[in-house]
């Protein structure tokens, strides 16, 4: 029976980062997963953070010429409610950034993910599924569909929603759903995007474009699941013609390409992100709409904390309490996000009016307040940013006060 330091389960993009990362500090890794059986047509907005990450993991000058730089977000509401908020533009210059972040087309990014996971001696791929878990005292025994059985010191479940990791190591999640589903295309536009990100808040959900290489760009429309399904049986020039009306045009002409994908919205987040040795990250641990570029970027916050707590290898057994260990860690941060975003969206979706007019004065303020609106920034970029830069202007201030 094989033995690794550190079985992840499930090769989409968290789990792939994370087994890279732990095999390049020199732990023996098994990265255990079927291959997707249909490309993933998504893209994934990388905020500043996780590009410098990526760039220490030697990705990014393969990643970089399939993604186009975020300098600016735009909020319009496009609402047509009797309360509405003005335009708010979020600039990476305020924050003195080139960019916020990069678009990364998902399916291309996996395939240069899985070019350089052949590269490290440390790190083996397997794609029989995982089947059994059997966590011992010790290790934890893991049943493959093709018979074999292999142990691992801790086990990392990168399975998605419905994971196995989780639901064997006996961690209960807290779900709910939105009457929302968000249709995925990308687009070409006659004008160019100049590297804005526009989204479009409506009635029923953001419609949210981002820009790729070239006058191309990415969307994520949420609907109502009735409305999405009508959207995706449209002939291409009729989605192109409604995808520029919603747009009010700003790009000018569209052409829609390939054929939309579409994902209910819902949420999840575990009432564990680790037990014993079991550590849950990216959607094993939290999911939710996608709104503000978070997904991704939380996940990988969850694998820059793994790595960090488990270290470099030292030659004796990884510690049987690991993912209790890594619980305590990133407790704050997902259930801040996963709230955050989720009162966001219901804000929205709310006809309630006092709700439409706190929603409406929240973006008013932000529009109006520069070092508001700088703070707010800095904490989607870098969460925690936004309390250490208080702190630190409280204690100047009070510092002159003194003198």
């Amino acid at each position: 029976m094989q033995h690794y330091d550190i079985a992840i389960i499930g090769a989409g993009l968290a789990g792939s980062l994370a087994a890279m990362a732990l095999a390049r500090d020199g732990h023996r890794v098994a990265l255990v997963g079927p291959k997707p059986v249909i490309a993933d047509g998504r893209t994934t907005a990388l905020m500043d953070q996780s590009i410098d990450y990526l760039k220490g993991l030697g990705l990014w000058d393969d990643v970089e010429p399939l993604t186009a730089p975020l300098v600016a977000i735009r909020i319009i509401d496009g609402t047509t409610r009797l309360l509405r908020a003005p335009p708010v533009n979020f600039r990476a210059a305020e924050v003195g950034l080139e960019a916020f972040g990069y678009n990364i087309p998902n399916a291309p990014f996996l395939e240069i993910l899985e070019k350089h996971e052949a590269s490290l001696t440390t790190l083996e791929r397997i794609t029989a599924p995982a089947m059994t878990f059997d966590f011992g005292d010790g290790e934890v025994r893991i049943g493959l569909e093709d018979g074999r059985t292999i142990s691992a010191d801790l086990v990392v479940g990168a399975d998605g929603r419905r994971s196995a990791v989780r639901e064997a190591a006996g961690i209960e999640t807290f779900s709910w759903s939105y009457p929302q589903t968000a249709v995925v295309l990308n687009f070409g536009h006659e004008l160019s995007h100049q590297e804005v990100s526009t989204e479009f808040h409506t009635e029923s959900g953001p419609f949210t474009q981002v820009p790729l290489p070239g006058n191309r760009s990415s969307l994520v429309w949420v609907q109502r699941p009735r409305d999405a399904e009508e959207t995706l049986k449209l002939p291409t020039d009729v989605l192109s013609r409604r995808i520029e009306d919603r747009m009010q045009s700003i790009l000018g002409k569209v052409t829609a390409e390939g054929t939309p994908q579409s994902f209910p919205l819902s949420g999840m987040i575990a009432r564990r992100f680790g037990k014993g040795r079991a550590a849950l990250v990216g959607e094993a641990a939290h999911a939710f709409p996608p709104i503000g570029a978070q997904g991704l970027n939380l996940s990988l916050r969850d694998v820059m904390t793994l790595v960090e707590l488990v270290g470099r290898p030292t030659g004796e057994r990884l510690a049987a309490d690991v993912g209790d260990r890594f619980d305590g860690r990133r407790r704050v941060d997902i259930v801040s996000r996963t709230a955050s975003v989720d009162l966001l969206n219901r804000s929205l979706l709310s006809d309630f009016l006092p709700i439409q007019a706190l929603r409406a004065v929240g973006l008013q303020f932000l529009s109006s307040a520069g070092p508001l609106r700088g703070l707010l920034m800095r904490e989607g970029i870098h969460p925690g940013s936004a309390m250490r830069s208080l702190k630190e202007s409280l204690r100047e201030k009070i510092g002159r006060q003194r003198a």
